[in-house]
């Protein structure tokens, strides 16, 4: 065959691929997928089919594998056996009617109930909540289970790393996860690890990719979750990850970034919850399951006992947990949502939710960062302003060169809400998240004086200054959340 020929074979096939590609997007892609999610998917393959098809089979299904959901569905037996405290809920009759339903929705999507006797404090300073958690560690007597996101010995964390040693030198367990990518991605990652072997620390990676080793999932994926439990008696969870408050990144101390965090110490009989959830994360990577090494105590001598639950959420579950609870809360709010989401990239029943509030007369104010450290994310986030600020959403900026990283919004003056969950669809469909419900008005009031703190540091974005937005940013703003939707 001459030239020519191979070349009209080569172009003939490419255009036959070209076409089954696209004629299979459309049965495929649809699929069990959210309207906005395939239509992203498909705008994509059918632009660049041969882009887009390799895209999808890599990140375009967002579970876990089957062995992984298997064992998710294994430890919430687990969970069920293990938890204490649902005799100690309180019965008030002046509960709101509808949070009863929440509760079952909670307990039916995470295995989670409900539990009395805890009491719960709020750590609002970053180096405040380092020092309360290792001052936990240096006090361990049995084990320590630590894990974060992002997980890095430097120097604002060096103290928390000498107590985990020194509490490994005593003769007690100590475990530690952190997420692969995340924390590959920070300087200090192979030092982290190797003081982590040579005290003789267990510790695992969460979520691997590294398909030499046999271990492969969608390599997006990520366990998003923070929490720390010392010998049953104590947990700590949030938004914080163990890391200097500049993430260590030259560009980010160029800029002066620094982050604000909110982590919630709690004790007493959900300290066992958070524990569970970290034994299910060590599970689902070992293979081994840790049997209970101590018993939560009834909570400190404060007469502010709490109901707590705990909400797991992530591609381990059939269905979105964290959304499905946000939303249900949102609907029931009757007098005030207050928001606070440093990535506040909605799904289509989010935003109903949150418009439909406002026009029920529901006050519904947002709190964001007024810059960003992530490009896409910032700009996706941006693209629904207006949207929010036409139906009468209240916007707070917090100042720069803060990155408002807390989690957590209250409803009313009836629930309050605190984890690692980001109201975008990330964290609604890729990231293993963990909630903290709490329906009680003192600890909405706690978290009240915490966001009064942020509305003293942010200014008020209008609706007339929106609109004086340059169209080039706006154009960015589009086409970033047109990337948030590729799930």
């Amino acid at each position: 065959m001459d030239a020519a020929t191979v070349t009209l074979w080569i172009t003939v096939a490419a255009f036959i691929v070209d076409l089954i590609i696209r004629i299979t997007a459309v049965f495929v892609v649809p699929r069990n997928r959210k309207p906005g999610s395939a239509t992203a998917w498909l705008l994509l393959i059918m632009f660049v089919p041969f882009i887009g098809a390799v895209f999808f089979l890599l990140i375009g299904y967002t579970h876990l594998p089957k062995r992984r959901r298997e064992k998710q569905r294994e430890i919430n037996t687990f969970i069920l056996d293990t938890t204490e405290g649902m005799d100690n809920v309180i019965q008030e009759p002046e509960r709101p009617p509808w949070l009863e339903s929440v509760v079952e929705l909670n307990r039916t999507l995470g295995a989670m109930p409900l539990v009395g006797g805890n009491t719960a404090r709020l750590l609002g300073e970053y180096a405040q909540s380092i020092a309360e958690m290792t001052a936990a560690v240096r006090g361990a007597k049995k084990y320590v289970h630590a894990q974060f996101y992002i997980f890095s010995r430097d120097s604002t964390t060096r103290e928390f790393f000498d107590a985990l040693a020194e509490a490994r030198a005593r003769g007690v367990v100590v475990r530690v996860t952190m997420d692969h990518i995340a924390s590959l991605q920070y300087p200090g990652y192979r030092a982290t690890k190797r003081f982590l072997t040579k005290h003789d620390i267990e510790w695992q990676l969460l979520l691997p990719v590294q398909p030499w080793k046999g271990k492969y999932q969608r390599p997006d994926l990520r366990n998003h979750r923070k929490l720390l439990v010392v010998d049953g008696n104590v947990a700590f969870m949030g938004s914080q990850n163990m890391i200097d408050r500049s993430y260590n990144r030259a560009k980010n101390r160029q800029r002066g970034l620094q982050w604000q965090d909110l982590m919630v110490r709690v004790r007493g009989p959900i300290v066992a919850g958070v524990n569970a959830i970290f034994i299910t994360d060590w599970y689902a990577e070992t293979g081994t399951l840790l049997t209970r090494e101590a018993d939560p105590i009834t909570g400190e001598d404060d007469p502010a006992k709490y109901d707590c639950q705990l909400v797991p959420s992530g591609p381990g579950f059939d269905g979105e947990n964290n959304l499905r609870l946000f939303n249900a809360l949102l609907y029931s709010a009757q007098e005030q949502i207050i928001i606070t989401s440093p990535y506040f990239v909605p799904d289509e029943s989010m935003l109903m939710a949150i418009t439909t509030a406002v026009q029920r007369g529901v006050h519904v104010e947002l709190f964001v960062s007024e810059i960003g450290d992530q490009f896409f994310v910032y700009h996706a986030q941006r693209s629904y302003y207006e949207a929010l600020l036409q139906v009468g959403v209240v916007i707070w900026m917090y100042e720069a060169p803060y990155i408002l990283h807390a989690k957590h919004f209250t409803i009313d003056d009836e629930v309050a809400v605190v984890g690692s969950s980001n109201m975008d669809i990330r964290s609604f469909n890729l990231n293993l998240e963990m909630s903290l419900m709490i329906p009680d008005p003192r600890f909405v009031q706690q978290l009240r004086q915490v966001q009064e703190g942020y509305r003293e540091k942010s200014r008020q974005l209008t609706l007339d200054e929106w609109h004086r937005e340059p169209w080039r940013r706006t154009v960015i703003d589009n086409l970033a959340r047109l990337t948030s939707a590729l799930q």
